[in-house]
């Protein structure tokens, strides 16, 4: 049995780079040193969470499928009657333009916020916020670290479950994660490293900050998608299966599908794909990283590939 009271490696672990230190931070058409980067503590984001975000790579000089990070952005802007103030062309420009200010070209990882803005007051309405949307650009280089891979990671099932549309979205990439944050903490002290959320009748749903696949006689189960974020790299990858003769089926199934599956993996932006061993104590297959999840995982470079042509 694998031990998930130790943790194996984080889904979003990274090398550190010394660079980082120096990059320059893009707030609102301005650059400034990262020790310099502030917004005021009126700030909506700040304050309540208001706003949307994306993160994306940027890889061999190209956003990695910029188009569907930003109408992904605009989308969820245009949920919460948030006035961006720019284009698409407009936000992929400032973008490229963080990339050139940083002089940049590959293993970049990017984290683009928009909040609606600094308020006269502190309070909710925002009507309040009159000063005009807050644009943050935060461009570092993040190379994955390759120890999740190798070990694989630990998961459990936590109490916190994905709400309904009609509380708040759990489509919606807003800056409000404190249900995700609950999520991972719980995780994160039953010694694993990332939260399974369930929906709200008791499916098996998503993690707390990752989408979740599992591998049944070589199918791939996931969500039906109603309850999780509709994650770019999720969508990808079930694209790219199903155009390569893997059956994919989007539907419900439960906890006692998941313990007894074949193989199980998590897909994100950055790391892409990282495989599951254990879920609540129980090993996943033979509690390794398994030749599905190798063959997705390849798939999805190749597609990254075409995607970013040396």
């Amino acid at each position: 049995m694998t031990d998930a009271g130790k943790s194996s490696a984080a889904t979003h672990a990274s090398e550190e780079d010394e660079r980082n230190d120096s990059v320059k931070i893009y707030i609102n058409g301005e650059f400034f040193p990262r020790n310099e980067a502030k917004i005021s503590v009126f700030d909506s984001g700040f304050m309540l969470g208001d706003g949307v975000w994306e993160g994306l790579r940027f890889h061999k000089g190209k956003m990695v499928f910029v188009e569907e990070h930003i109408n992904r952005l605009f989308e969820g802007a245009k949920a919460i009657d948030l006035d961006i103030g720019m284009t698409k062309k407009e936000v992929e420009a400032a973008l490229y333009r963080t990339t050139v200010e940083n002089d940049m070209f590959d293993g970049v990882h990017i984290r683009l916020m928009v909040t609606r803005g600094r308020k006269t007051t502190p309070f909710q309405d925002p009507r309040l916020s009159i000063f005009g949307p807050t644009i943050v650009i935060i461009a570092e280089y993040k190379k994955a670290s390759l120890e999740p891979i190798k070990k694989g990671i630990n998961l459990f099932t936590v109490h916190v479950r994905r709400g309904a549309p009609d509380v708040q979205d759990p489509r919606l990439n807003s800056h409000s994660k404190l249900n995700c944050i609950t999520a991972m903490i719980q995780a994160i002290n039953a010694g694993a490293d990332e939260g399974l959320m369930l929906d709200p009748h008791g499916f098996v749903n998503t993690c707390n900050s990752t989408n979740f696949f599992i591998v049944r006689s070589d199918e791939l189960w996931t969500s039906t998608g109603d309850y999780c974020m509709n994650g770019i790299t999720r969508a990808k990858v079930i694209k790219v299966c199903k155009d390569n003769g893997i059956i994919v089926r989007e539907k419900n199934f439960s906890l006692v599908d998941a313990y007894s599956a074949d193989e199980a993996f998590v897909t994100g932006t950055f790391g892409a794909q990282v495989p599951v061993i254990s879920i609540d104590g129980r090993d996943i297959g033979d509690a390794k990283p398994g030749p599905m999840f190798f063959k997705v995982r390849e798939l999805y470079q190749n597609l990254v590939q075409q995607e970013c042509p040396d």
